[in-house]
């Protein structure tokens, strides 16, 4: 199978970068796929990343990327294209980001099988808090913006609940709920030993700016120390494209401490180091854009998470299991008073630290990776049995019709066989029960409404 991922990809630091990179770390591992990455032009360039296809042929705001993604698919002649997206992720300005969202739309009119792994919804995402200036203007785009989406063969959402606002407002397209899974093949048991021994580290990650407040966590750390004086406070990312200068911002208006920390950009190889040393994450989000990366990297070593008490953060709680201890949104002492509770018990840190990395294993990225490509080899078979059955329709006198039926026939044949012999057992696993699971999960929409089979 040959796949073109479409996505933001290292060493450029746009969004959703990190998930590319390890959707891309994935696929090459599995035999029989042909991974080739169309990935975002920056600047300064470096060198690529060892191991990868990569083809550098689009750009943040720029009105042509279309164009020019739509070339290099051509050129490649992929079974699958995957685009691994956000609304934002082809432009900061509404016409880039708009013209940019249409890709796989168009991408699927020129002949190509497309998927989209969606991060976000227009619905769900709080454009006030967001900074936006015309929020009614923007939630008609969005909507626009997703009917466009929905025009792809098929599209994944990472909750449930995302999965019923699209059925339920649009009523249409192939959706899928494919989890966000960690970014790691495992997680990592978690290092009691660095952690408290002698401080305690609190740690802040992300872009910052937006609907991502420092400012609550800064005044709360205040009241931390008095209680806690090992306590240190990292904070770790940049700033939010839309607010550039956010952070010098923060440490200007804070007096600054030896007790914080502003790390910058975590490189992928620091990322373990700095998550194994922290003894409690802090999302102290005013509103959410999606399911959160930095909850299920948490995750992935076992990191105990305090959280603004919105729904997004709710349905990752209840749906896969994670510990959360809740906060009221831009509650400043009771942010404080959690952080100080957690902070005492060391009992409750290895309790939620536990339950965490259990999550974790139950979303690994090679789990999730299979679950997609068993997606695409039903939705692909699915076409082509559409296609048989169109030539079957033809009369019998019309031109190399018995020809083109048993070449359509030998080519769905070969396919199974060459992915089944060369990818289908690393993809699968070994077990009966595994193949049952994902091929369920898999399922696609219209089988589903036949069989009964829910798919979620």
């Amino acid at each position: 199978m040959k796949i073109c991922l479409v996505t933001s990809f290292p060493p450029s630091r746009d969004a959703l970068n990190e998930y590319g990179f390890h959707i891309a770390c994935e696929l090459r591992r599995i035999p029989g796929v042909s991974l080739t990455i169309l990935a975002d032009q920056y600047s300064p360039a470096q060198p690529e990343l060892d191991g990868f296809s990569v083809v550098r042929c689009w750009k943040f705001n720029s009105m042509a990327n279309a164009r020019y993604l739509l070339k290099a698919i051509w050129r490649e002649r992929p079974d699958v294209v995957w685009f691994n997206l956000g609304f934002a992720s082809f432009g900061g300005k509404p016409l880039p980001a708009f013209a940019g969202i249409a890709t796989p739309c168009l991408a699927r009119l020129a002949g190509s099988y497309t998927h989209v792994t969606l991060h976000q919804l227009m619905e769900t995402v709080d454009l006030n808090d967001a900074g936006i200036r015309f929020p009614q203007l923007y939630r008609a785009g969005g909507f626009l913006a997703t009917q466009l989406v929905l025009c792809a063969n098929s599209v994944s959402v990472m909750l449930p609940a995302y999965r019923n606002v699209l059925v339920e407002k649009y009523g249409r397209g192939a959706v899928y709920v494919r989890r966000h899974g960690i970014f790691s093949a495992r997680p990592e048991y978690p290092d009691f030993a660095q952690r408290g021994n002698p401080e305690h580290r609190i740690l802040a990650f992300g872009k910052w700016g937006t609907y991502k407040r420092l400012e609550p966590m800064m005044a709360a750390f205040e009241a931390v120390l008095q209680h806690c004086p090992e306590a240190r406070l990292v904070v770790a990312g940049t700033d939010h494209p839309k607010t550039p200068g956010y952070l010098k911002s923060v440490q200007q208006k804070f007096p600054a401490r030896k007790e914080v920390s502003f790390v910058g950009y975590v490189s992928e190889e620091d990322v373990s180091q700095l998550l194994q040393r922290s003894t409690v994450a802090v999302l102290p989000y005013t509103s959410s854009a999606g399911s959160s990366g930095i909850a299920h990297l948490a995750c992935t070593y076992g990191v105990p998470i305090v959280a603004s008490d919105i729904p997004d953060f709710r349905r990752l709680a209840e749906e896969e299991g994670l510990a959360i201890d809740f906060f009221p949104v831009g509650n400043v002492p009771q942010l404080a008073a959690h952080l100080v509770e957690l902070l005492q018990d060391r009992e409750r840190q290895a309790e939620m630290a536990l339950r965490n990395v259990s999550a974790a294993l139950r979303m690994s990225m090679p789990e999730i990776i299979r679950q997609y490509l068993r997606t695409f080899e039903l939705r692909q078979d699915l076409e082509t049995m559409r296609s048989l059955t169109w030539l079957r329709k033809l009369p019998r006198w019309f031109p190399m019709r018995d020809a083109l039926v048993r070449r359509k026939a030998r080519s769905m044949s070969d396919r199974s066989a060459q992915e089944t012999g060369s990818f289908g057992s690393a993809a699968f696993g070994p077990g009966p029960n595994a193949e049952v699971v994902y091929m369920t999960s898999a399922i696609p929409s219209e089988i589903q409404s036949k069989t009964g089979t829910d798919g979620m």
